[in-house]
């Protein structure tokens, strides 16, 4: 099957909210290059917003800027690493510089790959968690702490995974993932007298050029850990973005949506396969 929409597709899938609905707004989307973070920003620019584009890769960014100014979207890109602080408070300086305002923060740049936990390397699950974690709470607080001083009020959506369960194979993001979980659920608490909303999107498995990254064994059997027995698409977490960062989702903040085909009620969640130890583990005579 095919990981990931292609620019055609993500310009032409239908909306499903009114497109002037971020007329005038300015959004800021981290690892907005590939994937989800690129069907989110696309997503935002058909809704008239104007849309500030991070990440490591500056060519896949430039790229996606091309596909948001093809919409007739304004695009502005800033590469960097989220997981420098002073980085990411250069580009919250240049945000409110240049357009004076930041009406949402998408934090969608992560990673992480597949390996049995036992065999993590310090250098490995450092990576992740400093990416994942770290790097995600940097982007609140220095957006946080501009929001504050320029008295103004702001949405974050931070893009997590369905942690509830574990996660069997990608223990190092589940630990970061339900950091930022409950990171975020604190911050709605501290932060609401600033007037910021923030909350959570946990996307299930979602056909994106992420998956790659799995055995095939592990991509041919994920389609049958859900109900609704196949893949999420990028746009599926991009309707769900938009829900909670726009005036949808007033009423709500310190929430986690899941978007998952309801693999968290039922479905098998090792993402590695099992180890020959494994068989039969937990039963009893």
């Amino acid at each position: 099957m095919q990981f990931g929409l292609t620019d055609e597709q993500l310009a032409t899938t239908p909306l499903s909210f009114a497109p002037d609905l971020f007329r005038g707004k300015v959004v800021l989307v981290s690892g907005a290059g590939t994937g989800i973070g690129k069907a989110i920003a696309a997503q935002f620019g058909r809704l008239g917003a104007t849309v500030v584009l991070c990440g490591r890769k500056v060519e896949k960014l430039e790229a996606t800027a091309r596909l948001l100014r093809s919409l007739g979207a304004e695009a502005f890109v800033h590469a960097l690493s989220i997981r420098d602080a002073a980085e990411v408070e250069r580009l919250m300086d240049e945000v409110f510089t240049r357009y004076g305002r930041l009406d949402v923060l998408v934090n969608n740049a992560g990673g992480q790959f597949p390996q049995a936990a036992i065999d993590f390397s310090v250098k490995g699950w450092n990576a992740v968690v400093d990416t994942n974690l770290n790097g995600s709470w940097y982007m609140m607080q220095a957006a946080a702490r501009h929001w504050r001083d320029a008295e103004q009020t702001g949405s974050v959506v931070n893009i997590v995974a369905v942690v509830w369960r574990g996660m069997p194979g990608v223990a190092h993001t589940c630990a970061a993932r339900a950091g930022v979980i409950y990171l975020s659920k604190t911050l709605a608490i501290e932060w609401a007298p600033l007037g910021i909303r923030i909350n959570c999107v946990a996307p299930g498995i979602i056909a994106t050029e992420g998956m790659n990254v799995y055995p095939d064994e592990a991509r041919r059997d994920m389609p049958g850990t859900n109900l609704v027995k196949r893949f999420g698409t990028a746009t599926d977490i991009a309707d769900a973005v938009t829900y909670l960062a726009g005036p949808t989702g007033s009423f709500i903040t310190g929430e986690v949506l899941v978007v998952d085909g309801g693999n968290q009620v039922w479905g098998d969640q090792w993402t590695i396969p099992r180890p020959p130890w494994f068989a039969g583990a937990g039963e009893t005579s």
